[in-house]
């Protein structure tokens, strides 16, 4: 079974950031897997922006390197790989200067009626004046668009300051605020599953739902961004997009249709429904962690301290859980599990959605062990849903229970390379298509429940709990949930 590839309109791809990590690791893999799919017209160009002073050929050089590294060796296909090539280009200024702009219009001029898409892969302070630079150079066009990497901003104010800074160049409707977790094929089979199949709908509500956890764990360090994760951490890094992301299309109604507005709509109610984490309840209901040393498969595994190479103590987290709850009449009562980290036991992505027990056994004294019904929505790194059911163990001899699962993998289930989320949401901003994408007000409510618990741990001034790599976290992570007779799942 081969998906079908929906055709897009001509386009210039700008990328600022061209020779950095996102590019070589994620963008320009995403691209050539489009190009190997026939999907990027003939004419389409990527035009890479950066400070190095790097001619065409030598930037082609250094994207086959990287392509080599970050595609299988199977899916390189030397035809496609010199078409690919063929399409870059490279233009050397620094976003905070003159030099290189003229040189950038040169390049575009002529084309004003493709589409033209700016990727900052920058930091986002640079956002607002990258969008600058492109309006006094006159760059952009009616069909042009920009996509903003998160985070954005590192609290309220800033993201209010980046996004007033952008919005002064480009509308709202031209603005593509990217978290790649939404372009992953399981979180858009979560919509699926809610909304197109009656039998989970009528149980999706507090009335038989016990709790829901959802977990994004990493087993890798810092790896080279020590400067940037310690100036963010894991509660900006993660928990303000990607978990918040999650947790919006766990909870959110139904909405009128699929068109972009009417699911985000749908997404800001939740975030507006959450319950603020204030005063005392930030120390009951969040836990935030950092890695010490440990071991992974005998090898010997540095602290976050020593990755970093610093002489200081960070009070910087690398591990948060936190207690959500959502005050609307279809959550009220059913507490929402977040966790993430780095350095842990193992890299899992993960919904976990627990069912209510069976209000009544009618089974045997010795079969009264019934679990409840539980289903997991699994991210990465294998693709799929299982859902935990009751059955009765085959054999004579009375009534025994067990769990067993019905297991949905969606590699063996539909024979296909699956696709990577950026692959998607790249020709999504071809299309203009943006509900796979951030509003501006998501973006904002998120930061206005976040921002509360940041301020009280750096008033509270209380170093993070440690955790030793490999592990699950700090054990406080454990007792939050265990307060309330629950626990984690844990593969």
């Amino acid at each position: 079974m081969s998906p079908s590839i929906i055709p897009v309109e001509l386009f210039d791809l700008v990328v600022f950031g061209g020779t950095g990590d996102l590019a070589k690791r994620k963008l320009l893999p995403a691209l050539y897997h489009r190009d190997c799919d026939d999907q990027i017209p003939d004419e389409s160009r990527i035009i890479a922006i950066s400070r190095s002073e790097l001619d065409k050929d030598t930037y082609a050089n250094l994207v086959r390197d990287a392509l080599q590294e970050h595609v299988s060796e199977e899916l390189i296909d030397d035809s496609v790989l010199d078409r690919f090539l063929g399409r870059l280009d490279y233009v050397s200024l620094d976003a905070k200067a003159d030099a290189g702009w003229s040189e950038l219009g040169t390049r575009l001029g002529g084309h004003d009626d493709r589409v033209r898409v700016f990727y900052l892969a920058t930091a986002p302070g640079l956002f607002g004046e990258v969008c600058r630079k492109i309006n006094e150079n006159r760059l952009n066009t009616p069909k042009s668009r920009v996509v903003l990497e998160k985070p954005i901003g590192r609290d309220l104010a800033s993201a209010k300051q980046i996004n007033d800074a952008v919005g002064k160049v480009f509308a709202e409707d031209q603005t593509y605020r990217i978290d790649h977790y939404l372009g992953k094929e399981t979180v858009q089979n979560l919509m699926v599953l809610r909304f197109a199949n009656t039998l989970f709908e009528p149980l999706w509500n507090a009335t038989a739902i016990d709790h829901v956890q959802i977990t994004v764990a990493e087993a890798i360090g810092v790896e080279g961004r020590g400067g940037y994760y310690d100036r963010s951490g894991a509660l900006r890094d993660m928990v303000q997009n990607h978990l918040l992301q999650l947790l919006c299309l766990v909870a959110m109604e139904p909405p009128t249709s699929l068109t972009a507005d009417a699911v985000r709509d749908e997404k800001l109610k939740v975030l507006r429904a959450l319950k603020p984490i204030t005063g005392s309840d930030v120390s009951k209901k969040t836990v935030r962690g950092q890695y010490k040393a440990g071991a992974s498969n005998g090898a010997a595994v540095p602290g976050y301290i020593d990755e970093l190479g610093s002489d200081f103590e960070s009070r910087t987290e690398t591990f948060v859980a936190m207690k959500a709850e959502i005050e609307n009449w279809r959550w009220a009562g059913v507490p929402f599990y977040l966790r993430t980290g780095k350095r842990l036991a193992t890299r899992t992505s993960e919904i976990v959605v627990h069912f209510k027990s069976i209000p009544h056994s009618i089974f045997p004294v010795g079969a009264d062990d019934v679990t409840e019904n539980r289903l997991v929505v699994r991210l990465q790194p294998d693709e799929g849903m299982e859902l935990s059911l009751m059955v009765k163990d085959p054999g004579p001899g009375g009534m025994r229970l067990r769990p067993a699962s019905l297991n949905l993998s969606f590699a063996e289930t539909f024979k296909v390379r699956y696709r990577d989320a950026y692959e998607r949401l790249l020709m999504d901003v071809v299309r203009g298509n943006p509900t796979l994408f951030m509003r501006r007000d998501e973006v904002e409510a998120a930061w206005t429940w976040i921002e509360p618990v940041i301020n009280a741990w750096q008033e509270q001034r209380e170093p993070p709990k440690p955790y030793t790599a490999s592990s699950w976290g700090p054990s406080a992570a454990i007792a939050l949930i265990e307060r309330d007779g629950r626990t984690w799942y844990e593969v």
